[in-house]
């Protein structure tokens, strides 16, 4: 489903990733745990098509297309999601706005017809409820006086509502409390746990891999996957420490 070849990446002139590869099929769940530094962000970045992120060697495929040749919103038509470490505030701009306008577009560029507004709504309201999102938030401005945890679960309704094939969770645990991270977690499984689609989730620690639980867990350290193995290596990183497990 993705398939990242010798990925070498720089930001600002930095060279940050260092000859990255990564296999993910449909229905699996892939996390990637690395020390600060080590390329985690950069690599959901590249992937999702951030400006200032140069691509200076090796490929992305994505169900069978060249993934870097495609513009970010077609990278979300063809149905990438990539979720952010800090969502970012939009003022003015609800989320129901935003979300439809999003949601409508990527049905466009797929040759669908366009949710109209009541079939929107309902859309919402089930995503939201599933994250125990209120809709009254929903009408708010884009992540405007969120706390953390709001953010992060309003970050995963727009996951449930744009439905896409594959999502890059990059720290999609930061900022939350112990009863958001069960509430989110449980949202990841629902929406992405299925035969269809893939994830990539990014973390630091491995308390949301007990809610979403890894077929895959990778270490990324000096900008290349040095160590990959199954959920209970989560467990040792924890334990012991990237050093000690990633040397």
């Amino acid at each position: 489903m993705l398939e990242i070849d010798n990925l070498h990446a720089t930001v600002g002139g930095t060279e940050i990733l260092r000859g990255l590869s990564l296999e993910v099929n449909a229905g699996e769940v892939h996390a990637i745990m690395g020390p600060n530094g080590a390329g985690k962000s950069t690599l959901a970045y590249v992937l999702g098509g951030r400006p200032g992120y140069e691509v200076t060697a090796g490929s992305v495929s994505f169900n069978g297309q060249d993934l870097l040749a495609l513009a970010p919103q077609e990278r979300a038509a063809a149905g990438l999601f990539l979720g952010f470490q800090y969502p970012v505030e939009i003022p003015g701009v609800s989320n129901v706005q935003f979300l439809r306008e999003a949601l409508n577009a990527q049905r466009k560029a797929r040759g669908e017809e366009p949710l109209s507004g009541g079939e929107f709504l309902k859309l919402a309201r089930e995503k939201a409820g599933l994250l125990k999102l209120d809709m009254e938030m929903m009408k708010r401005a884009v992540n405007v006086g969120f706390s953390g945890g709001e953010k992060k679960r309003a970050e995963m309704v727009q996951m449930g509502i744009l439905d896409p094939a594959f999502a890059v969770l990059d720290e999609t645990d930061s900022g939350l409390d112990i009863d958001a991270l069960r509430v989110v977690g449980e949202g990841i499984n629902a929406i992405m746990r299925k035969p269809d689609k893939g994830v990539l989730l990014i973390t630091h620690y491995q308390r949301l891999l007990d809610y979403v639980r890894p077929d895959f867990v990778h270490v990324l350290a000096r900008g290349r996957i040095v160590k990959s193995g199954g959920a209970e290596l989560a467990h040792q990183l924890e334990s012991e420490g990237y050093e000690a497990v990633a040397a």
